[in-house]
């Protein structure tokens, strides 16, 4: 990791470089582009073809997962590891209660004597939920993708995933997931996104993965609704008196995602930083993925004051972010923040109840993490009386008549009972 300060020259290049990060590798467009063009004209032949060649996909082999053998793999990992089924259990009673609170309601207000108004909330019908099966088999994200579609009220969920482990499959079953695609990649995202013989057409996708499944996500998002485009794990802890080992153990533990994971320490304290970079060398050895992530990606940043550190935190405006207490109101840009000492991070990744699909590559400028919300469309509505129509109607006329709109004046018009002029 290295240390650099923001009143060098050094450090300030290292600062915007980490702010102006991205999410997708423009270099991947062709060859997605190709991959979504194959399987939009080809469709399950495509699907066979590319899952052969990347996931060890067989020549008979169903594209499909059937219940059967989704409940079989629940039956055999509760045989073999229970106390892994109750952790599943707590998770899923977590992020559904969570969800439940988050889902917005629907409401009808009286804005004026005969105007009333208010949201109509209804679910999507159909959505695909990618769940990544590549280094990592991750349950985890099956539980915050499917959960919240759940709680929205989504009729068909649509869950993809190359290689599911018999966990990911245990997850689903115990979910009560229905539909359940043994593909991923770029491949994965045009079948939901186009549909073919197989897969349905979707009507949003949402879901972390790969450059690959990010630069398809991108391509397709004009066809079929996405969640955001999620590149890299990234990290970011803001403290300037706290527990070097506590830091660096977070640190290190988003940073054995992947070797592109960014992760990065701010503070006021040069004494800190330093404790947290040797911190971070040994709690990290050994693993050679969070080595190579810290060495290629690891920044630790000290800064004057502790204003200017939470200006350098909103500016990166991360995926995770950990703060003090105190620093939370002035929080402006972060995908999810975790709080104090004790707020680790893994725990928002599994357990705690918010989502872990968050929003990376700065995206956390203009959008939070994955909610209920995402599965959901605000409606709105509005009823107008007689008595309404009197109030609203002349104003209406003058300023449909001011942007030369005549049909829309006259609408409102003969409601009145106005002759035209």
């Amino acid at each position: 990791m290295r240390i650099v300060s923001t009143w060098e020259t050094q450090g300030s290049k290292a600062i915007a470089a980490l702010v102006n990060r991205g999410s997708v590798h423009l270099s991947l467009e062709p060859v997605v582009r190709k991959i979504i063009a194959d399987v939009r004209q080809n469709g399950d032949s495509a699907l066979r073809k590319y899952s052969a060649k990347w996931d060890g996909f067989e020549e008979k082999q169903s594209l499909r997962v059937s219940l059967r053998e989704m409940n079989a793999a629940l039956k055999s990992v509760k045989k073999d590891q229970p106390d892994f089924i109750a952790a599943l259990e707590l998770a899923a009673n977590n992020i559904r209660k969570f969800c439940e609170w988050q889902k917005p309601k629907e409401w009808l207000r009286t804005l004026q004597p005969g105007v009333r108004v208010g949201q109509i909330v209804r679910p999507l019908e159909r959505v695909g939920c990618y769940v990544p099966g590549g280094r990592y088999p991750l349950p985890s994200t099956l539980l915050m993708t499917v959960i919240p579609a759940q709680v929205a009220g989504v009729r068909e969920i649509e869950v993809v995933s190359p290689r599911p482990a018999r966990e990911t499959l245990a997850a689903a079953a115990l979910l009560g997931v229905k539909t359940f695609y043994c593909i991923g990649g770029a491949q994965a995202i045009a079948a939901l996104a186009y549909g073919t013989r197989s897969v349905s057409r979707v009507d949003k996708i949402v879901g972390p993965g790969n450059s690959f499944v990010t630069t398809a996500k991108k391509l397709v998002a004009f066809d079929c609704a996405i969640d955001m485009l999620a590149g890299p794990t990234e990290a970011l802890i803001v403290s300037h008196a706290g527990n070097p080992t506590f830091i660096a153990a977070d640190l290190v533990a988003q940073a054995e995602h992947d070797p592109e994971t960014s992760v990065a320490f701010v503070t006021t304290s040069a004494k800190l930083a330093k404790e947290v970079v040797d911190e971070c060398t040994r709690l990290a050895s050994g693993n050679a993925i969070a080595m190579e992530s810290l060495k290629r990606n690891g920044l630790v940043i000290v800064t004057r004051k502790r204003s200017e550190a939470i200006d350098v935190a909103n500016a990166i405006a991360s995926e995770h972010t950990t703060v003090e207490h105190e620093d939370v109101p002035n929080i402006k840009s972060a995908g999810s923040i975790f709080v104090g000492n004790y707020s680790a991070q893994p725990l928002g990744d599994y357990a705690s109840g918010p989502n872990h699909v968050l929003p990376t590559g700065g995206a956390a400028r203009f959008r939070g993490g994955l909610s209920v919300s995402d599965f959901l469309k605000v409606i709105s509505g509005q009823e107008i009386s007689r008595v309404g129509l009197r109030k609203l109607g002349p104003s209406v006329v003058r300023l449909a008549e001011a942007e030369g709109l005549k049909a829309h004046a006259e609408a409102v018009r003969v409601r009145m009972g106005v002759n035209r002029a």
